[in-house]
């Protein structure tokens, strides 16, 4: 006895799919765009980025009494701890010129790029339900927190003024130089949060790793000392050492701040080429991690 069996049909050829397609004005559903598109996207979309930004900002701190007084205390009380630590305690002010208005300069800088980096990682992960049920550029995410953080900044800035005039600084044409380094900063804090957005969007336990790794590099890029004076005290025996800490791009960007803001700190703290390492960190970790975020968009959300 035999069995008859259905003849099987064969699968059509991706070919005519793909022309199917094309036909009826079909796409891939999440696929990559090309660069200039997806810049151009991003472009359109950013009111949303900043608006955003702007809603995260305001409800932070919504649920407490001093509301948004707290972006502005929470960097001085950083401030005041690390003072007794290490400016009474270590004796790290030794030597250092008008060495509060040096901290407190530090601890602003630093907490923008810190806090951006960290903010970074979490990003995408931390907003999976918006990236699976909604088509837009995922860079907005990494982007907005970054805005977010900036727009902090600037509200922190003018309480760093007023704190630098009480210390003694006196105004200068000098001041003038923190717009072009807030600018090249928020450009570098930028492109760092966009790596580390793709980092953690696949490896979400990063996040728990990166207050280590951002305390360590805090404490390398002399927010606290002067890594001049650390040389000079023969806690750095090699020269190489100092140009490794000095060039770091957190450090640039602190020691670009203090030598803008600060009447002590000259030209002399400063690396050498100090502007075109700045630029180029800003350019390296922007345009770098753009590119980078870019390659992996249509693997957000996924898993």
């Amino acid at each position: 006895m035999t069995t008859a069996t259905a003849p099987k049909t064969a699968p059509a050829p991706s070919a005519e799919l793909a022309q199917l397609a094309a036909a009826h004005g079909l796409t891939l559903s999440g696929a990559r765009p090309t660069l200039p598109r997806y810049i151009a996207e991003l472009w359109n979309r950013r009111h949303f980025v900043t608006a955003y930004a702007t809603a995260r900002m305001q409800a932070t701190y919504s649920s407490a009494k001093l509301g948004q007084l707290w972006h502005l205390v929470t960097p001085l009380l950083n401030a005041a701890v690390y003072y007794f630590i290490f400016g009474i305690v270590m004796k790290a002010s030794n030597g250092v010129p008008d060495y509060v208005p040096f901290l407190i300069t530090g601890i602003f800088v630093w907490d923008f790029i810190g806090s951006s980096i960290n903010a970074g990682t979490r990003a995408v992960h931390s907003n999976r339900g918006l990236v699976r049920a909604l088509h837009f550029p995922r860079a907005s995410l990494p982007i907005s927190t970054v805005v977010q953080l900036f727009q902090q900044l600037l509200v922190t800035m003018g309480a760093l003024v007023v704190l630098l005039l009480a210390f003694g600084q006196r105004p200068a044409w000098s001041w003038f130089l923190a717009v072009p380094t807030l600018l090249l900063m928020a450009v570098f804090a930028a492109g760092c949060a966009m790596v580390m957005a793709r980092i953690g969007s696949k490896s979400p336990d990063v996040s728990q790793l990166m207050p280590f790794v951002l305390r360590t590099w805090m404490y390398s890029s002399g927010v606290m000392w002067s890594i001049d004076q650390m040389l000079k005290s023969d806690h750095l025996p090699h020269h190489w050492v100092l140009m490794l800490l000095k060039l770091n791009p957190a450090a640039v960007y602190i020691d670009l701040m203090r030598f803008a803001l600060i009447d002590s700190f000259g030209a002399h703290s400063l690396p050498p080429h100090v502007w075109p390492l700045a630029i180029g960190w800003a350019l390296l970790a922007g345009v770098g991690g753009f590119i980078w975020f870019w390659k992996a968009e249509e693997e957000y959300g996924r898993g």
